[in-house]
């Protein structure tokens, strides 16, 4: 029996054993009483009557065990031409004194802290100093609308806003102030205070209740950390797109803890003193897992990145900072590596930077093409690994566990359950699927520590989203199958799969098979009304740079492609070859938005929308 085997058999026989034996990589203030607490199910939560801080063992005690002087951050940002690092030792000081700052305001034990902020080092202090104090943040992604925030607001009904001057998106700034200002004019819920990062690209205009950080820092008293309930929250994430209630997701301490520390050495293969580079935002779940909590509660250094290395003119933006900070494992979503193949389809831009030390690319946030899977394999000579996981879970629930073994990969999945996930697929009746058919994702509860245990102040929520469908197991919304080796395969969303005449067929392996044509960059497949069918597919591609072609005969290429290999079923009702695909700023390809104006709908143009003139520009060919 292989490691993977051996350590997921465990895991499943014995999760409370299996978990407790994990929680001991954490420092404890008062040892867990109950590992599994299965009392209320389907609330069920872990680490029960242990106390500890997540700053704690993020900062504190790296610097107790003789690590002060380590690279704990290092914040890399072209937009503004700066870069720094900070010591453990120092960041910790940093967070001390800004959760003096917090307090000084009247912050305190479970009270909440709204942080919206650019990629800037104040944001990872102001969520470390959060959790110090015991408070609870809640992350807000940079730039969203004023309404966005205002709801959010009132659902955190935060303490304390903590804010900046502005942002910065390649060449544009974006004035976060007048944005905050207007989302607090609009909130039923008024903040005590907001502090203000000034950033010398745009000028704040500052009212009565605002505060500078810069100031509040010089006059602050540093805190020490508070001890808090294993099972008291950590941080609130909204789930982007809300509508009608937020759905915040609520993440505790101690299963957080315990999760992503053994996350770090057991799927991702870096340990204390290794860099980590997770080139996302913060405002979204990757960020808070993986620039800030995962990297240091395992001693590693981790870089703040600000900037947008996805879709950049310098398509060797990645291959510069890998270099020179020593990177070993990058994790980033695949619509990066589509964007350099596409400026650099030859990857000769890696030839000038010295990647020796780079041994891990992790991919996740969309599906990965087998085609780009294999090109930045053969390019980079490093294990490219597909994984798979949710805001809601917090951390990988499929993937090759790089520090467990290095299973044989399959182009298409990504690979197998991660060790304490119970994963299954079921039918719309609710029985197991066979082997190699598809159905709904859902994972056994109780879910492993580091999962969402609840949504805030809405268990009836919670159950009704996520556990109704199926009793007993967790929906995760997405559809796929595993095959006769046990390797899970995700297909997407379950809306993604569209039914043409009766016929149940899965947008994502039509994508699979454009993204295989060596003339294609990236590509985007939705269902669309056709009154004869129901549904029918219609598709769009982008092309790599330099690619000339005549756009009928490619269209046609492609069109017979998806023919050949799912089948006439499958026909396409449209290819259009278009200069870009609209995208969120974290790289998602506008699916929904794209096929609601197909069928003649007008779908909310998510605020996190990258670049708006892009959606414009297709509106007249997506009409019907």
């Amino acid at each position: 029996m292989g490691a993977y085997e051996d350590v997921f058999r465990r895991s499943q026989a014995d999760p409370a054993g299996f978990w407790a034996q994990a929680a001991q990589a954490v420092d404890w203030d008062t040892p867990p009483a109950t590992i599994l607490d299965d009392s209320s199910p389907p609330f069920y939560r872990w680490f029960s009557g242990g106390t500890l801080n997540t700053c704690h063992n993020a900062l504190d005690r790296h610097v107790a065990a003789g690590r002060g002087e380590q690279a704990a951050l290092i914040y890399d940002s072209p937009v503004t031409g700066t870069a720094r690092t900070f010591t453990y030792a120092q960041l910790r000081d940093e967070t001390a004194r800004f959760a003096g700052v917090l307090a000084g305001l009247g912050v305190g034990q479970g009270d909440r802290v709204v942080i919206y902020l650019p990629m800037i080092p104040e944001a990872v202090i102001a969520m470390l100093a959060c959790a110090r104090l015991g408070a609870v943040h809640s992350v807000v992604f940079g730039g969203f609308a004023a309404h966005e925030l205002a709801v959010r607001i009132d659902d955190a009904l935060p303490a304390v806003i903590v804010s900046a001057s502005c942002g910065i998106e390649g060449k544009r700034v974006i004035e976060y102030k007048p944005i905050l200002d207007a989302a607090i004019a609009e909130a039923t819920h008024k903040p005590g205070h907001c502090v203000i990062v000034a950033r010398p690209q745009a000028q704040a205009a500052m009212h009565a209740h605002d505060i500078d950080w810069q100031a509040a820092m010089a006059a602050a008293t540093p805190r020490p950390c508070v001890s808090v309930a294993a099972t008291d929250p950590l941080y609130i994430l909204y789930t982007s797109g809300t509508t009608g209630k937020p759905k915040g997701v609520v993440r505790d301490n101690g299963g957080h803890a315990v999760a992503l520390t053994w996350s770090m050495k057991n799927v991702y293969d870096t340990h204390a003193g290794e860099v980590f580079w997770a080139a996302s935002d913060i405002g979204w779940v990757v960020g808070h897992s993986y620039i800030v909590y995962a990297p240091l509660l395992a001693g590693c250094t981790t870089i703040l990145y600000e900037g947008k290395p996805v879709g950049t003119p310098d398509a060797g933006a990645f291959w510069r900072v890998i270099a020179e900070h020593g990177v070993k494992t990058l994790f980033t979503a695949p619509t990066g590596f589509r964007a350099i193949r596409k400026e650099d389809p030859r990857g000769e831009l890696t030839t000038k930077y010295d990647l020796s030390r780079f041994q891990y690319l992790f991919l996740a946030g969309e599906r990965l093409d087998p085609d780009t899977y294999r090109w930045a394999g053969e390019l980079l000579g490093v294990p490219v690994i597909d994984h798979w996981w949710q805001t809601e879970t917090g951390w990988a629930v499929a993937a090759d566990p790089m520090g467990l073994e290095q299973l044989p990969t399959k182009p298409g999945s990504p690979t197998k359950p991660v060790p304490g996930y119970d994963v299954q697929i079921l039918d719309d009746q609710g029985n197991a699927a066979e082997p190699g058919t598809a159905g709904q994702i859902v994972i056994r509860l109780p879910l492993p520590p580091g999962c969402l245990p609840t949504l805030w102040r809405n268990d009836e929520g919670f159950r009704a989203a996520y556990l109704s469908r199926y009793p007993g197991y967790y929906l995760t919304g997405d559809g796929g199958f595993f095959d006769a080796d046990g390797y899970l395969y995700v297909m997407g969303r379950t809306d993604d799969v569209i039914n043409v005449a009766g016929h149940r067929l899965s947008t994502g392996e039509m994508e699979e098979v454009l993204a295989s044509h060596p003339a294609v960059a990236e590509c985007a497949v939705f269902g669309v009304n056709d009154a004869l069918k129901g549904e029918v597919p219609r598709g769009f591609v982008v092309l790599k740079a330099g690619i000339e072609a005549d756009p009928e005969v490619l269209a046609g290429d492609l069109a017979q492609m998806i023919r050949d290999k799912i089948g006439p079923i499958a026909t396409l009702s449209r290819l259009d070859i278009v200069a870009a695909l609209p995208k969120t700023r974290s790289g998602k390809i506008l699916r929904k938005t794209m096929r609601g104006l197909a069928n003649g709908r007008d779908e909310p143009v998510p605020s996190t929308i990258d670049d708006p003139a892009t959606l414009d520009g297709l509106r007249p060919i997506l009409r019907p």
